[in-house]
């Protein structure tokens, strides 16, 4: 991990069309079936499911979160929020794609609630960093949540406004975390997905506030 000091400015802020890199056509490779699960990472998934785009951060460690969520059915590792299309890990990290390290969880609403999801997300990282999260810096680091629904666009917007009252009672910063429509998801490579269960001893950068979320 490198140090803020370190880091050019262009990687603190969201790259314009004209500044974007280019991308390509196809899909990048990728795994097609959850290392831990079996579940196909693509879908066709069952009907009752629902879904969410989750950033925190160094998506390796996000995504052993909430694969562990009983009712979660599957997750995966991902580049969403950006510009370029079906872009390489190598390519968001020069900050010239716009995206964001995202997790998708793929979930069962009768065994685990979008609340209770949220109220993981808000808990286990700080959500206060901007376009950071710990020595993660630059804009693929930053927190967000990519709905599906309008029904979760409320209830992410609620969520946030309780967490806020929860950190600002602590003496806390404001949130920062972005809360939008979920775009296009572009699958992260075969390496990255499910990381830790193949690398157990690897990389987490997951911190949180210590504050809990009531929701």
């Amino acid at each position: 991990m490198m140090m803020f000091r370190q880091y050019p400015e262009h990687k603190l802020r969201l790259p314009t069309s004209d500044e974007a890199l280019t991308g390509r056509e196809q899909a990048i490779a990728t795994s097609e079936a959850h290392f831990v699960s079996g579940h196909s990472l693509h879908g066709p998934w069952p009907q009752n499911l629902q879904k969410v785009l989750f950033g925190m951060g160094c998506f390796w460690g996000v995504e052993r979160l909430f694969w562990q969520v009983p009712g979660v059915y599957v997750t995966a590792a991902g580049y969403s929020g950006g510009l370029t299309p079906n872009p390489t890990y190598e390519e968001t990290c020069t900050g010239l794609t716009g995206h964001n390290e995202v997790v998708l969880v793929v979930y069962d609403p009768a065994e685990v609630s979008f609340e209770r999801l949220l109220q993981m997300f808000w808990e286990e990282h700080d959500p206060t960093q901007g376009m950071r999260q710990g020595n993660d810096i630059g804009t693929t680091y930053r927190s967000g949540i990519y709905v599906y629904s309008d029904e979760d666009m409320k209830t992410a917007e609620a969520s946030k406004q309780a967490y806020q009252e929860a950190l600002s009672a602590r003496g806390l910063g404001n949130i920062t975390t972005e809360i939008l429509p979920a775009g296009e998801l572009f699958y992260a490579e075969g390496y990255h997905q499910q990381y830790l269960a193949k690398n157990p001893q690897g990389y987490c950068g997951l911190r949180g506030t210590g504050v809990s979320c009531v929701i």
